[in-house]
């Protein structure tokens, strides 16, 4: 967002402030609408499956933030374009699914919605369309004498989620390149039966939702705005809503709601403080104050997000219960400054820069630092979950503990009652 303009409308200022905004059509209008009325806006999503996962969570709340701030959310299910798929920086094409499969899955992302945001009949009560309503009929020459010929080709063929499948040289279908065509088409529809005067979405849209905004304006002379937020990923560069055991669903009957909260519960430290803002309520203050802690201390922070996040998505009761199973397995995570001042009692093994300048590996470190006698050992241990790293339980065998993160201390444990403490000096 412009460091010249500072939002006035709720909305956008909630939007710049927790860290959802990477671009907008039109700022200065954008937030005077917001301010003047009740502004309808949608986020698309297409029925590939009976869930979402934590990937798209960042568009969940943004229609949930869009709603607290006063306006309407519309949840636009892709009937109809899920039919065709989303190009989008993917590789391949995506799996075409039946009409029964499809419908089968809205209803598995309605129940998800439900929870996030209010739906009936109030101005500012969500609603949840299906682009199929008018997709499913539309006439083909027609479609392409009345839409198709606002759109430029060599436009098209410019924006990155073409150009990096066609660099790649990966097949594009036809069909696939009709998607940002029906996209727009949707934003157009949505202006016309419900006013609908925002899309938003995750930044690789960008190109669609121009489309849908010059559209707009091309054929109904109307304005609409855009509005995207960045793509998430982790700390160490990993796409948000994977993890080695697989998809991090919203969906209980796809995760268990203990599963979730661990997911959460076990973030990289460096991801604590974004991730507080953009999927929790919690006062930004708040969220800022627990991202600042260090060390063991850390982990209260995390154990608050797990729970913050898990009561908005299953409820304050699984949230609850998901916290006393961590505890009953795993024992109190609550007593972070005794076993602060515990630890402050372990001498720090000193490593020299040279020996670590591109980073260790948590294995080597095991098994340099009696931890395990032999490799194998040290990955077992990993595989049983029984290795921490700053009290954050390690999972990938392969993972490398930084210079930079040495230079600030390293402990490592292995259950409870075996620690070392890293540090690094400059000496050669």
């Amino acid at each position: 967002m412009p460091e010249a303009y500072s939002p006035k409308s709720e909305f956008l200022h909630t939007m710049q402030q927790r860290g959802f905004f990477a671009d907008c059509t039109d700022l200065e209008g954008l937030d005077e609408a917001l301010q003047r009325q009740t502004v309808p806006g949608y986020i698309g999503f297409d029925a590939t499956a009976e869930s979402l996962h934590v990937g798209s969570l960042i568009q969940v709340m943004m229609l949930r933030w869009l709603q607290k701030t006063g306006h309407k959310p519309i949840v636009l299910m892709g009937g109809g374009t899920t039919k065709v798929g989303d190009p989008s920086f993917r590789a391949d094409e995506r799996p075409l699914l039946s009409p029964d499969k499809i419908k089968s899955n809205i209803a598995g992302i309605k129940k998800i919605f439900s929870r996030f945001v209010q739906f009936g009949e109030s101005e500012t009560d969500a609603v949840m369309p299906d682009n199929a309503e008018w997709l499913d009929g539309l006439n083909y020459l027609e479609f392409l004498r009345d839409i198709g010929r606002h759109f430029s080709v060599n436009r098209m063929l410019s924006f990155e989620s073409v150009k990096s499948r066609l660099e790649r040289e990966q097949t594009l279908s036809f069909l696939e390149f009709n998607y940002m065509l029906l996209q727009a088409y949707d934003f157009l529809e949505l202006s016309r039966r419900l006013g609908c005067r925002l899309q938003m979405g995750g930044s690789d849209q960008w190109g669609n939702i121009v489309n849908g905004v010059d559209l707009a304006r091309r054929v109904d002379n109307s304005t609409v705005f855009g509005l995207t937020s960045p793509l998430l990923t982790t700390a160490d560069g990993r796409k948000m809503g994977k993890t080695a055991s697989g998809a991090v669903w919203l969906n209980e009957e796809h995760l268990p709601p203990f599963d979730y909260w661990q997911f959460w519960r076990n973030v990289q430290d460096a991801d604590v403080e974004r991730f507080l803002l953009l999927f929790t309520e919690l006062d930004i203050g708040e969220c800022r104050r627990l991202g600042r802690f260090r060390y063991s201390e850390v982990n209260q922070a995390k154990i608050t997000l797990a729970n913050e996040v898990t009561s908005i998505t299953h409820g304050p009761d699984a949230a609850a219960a998901a916290s006393a199973e961590a505890n009953r397995l795993y024992g109190p995570s609550d007593q972070s400054e005794q076993d602060a001042e515990a630890r402050t009692g372990i001498p720090p093994v000193e490593l020299k820069s040279k020996d670590v300048h591109d980073g260790i590996t948590v294995v080597q470190l095991l098994v340099d630092y009696d931890f395990a006698s032999s490799k194998k050992e040290a990955k077992r241990l990993i595989q049983q979950g029984g290795v921490r790293l700053n009290q954050t339980k390690i999972t990938d065998e392969s993972k490398v503990v930084s210079l930079e993160m040495l230079f600030e201390t390293a402990e490592l444990s292995v259950g409870r009652k075996r620690s070392k403490r890293f540090t690094v000096t400059d000496s050669h």
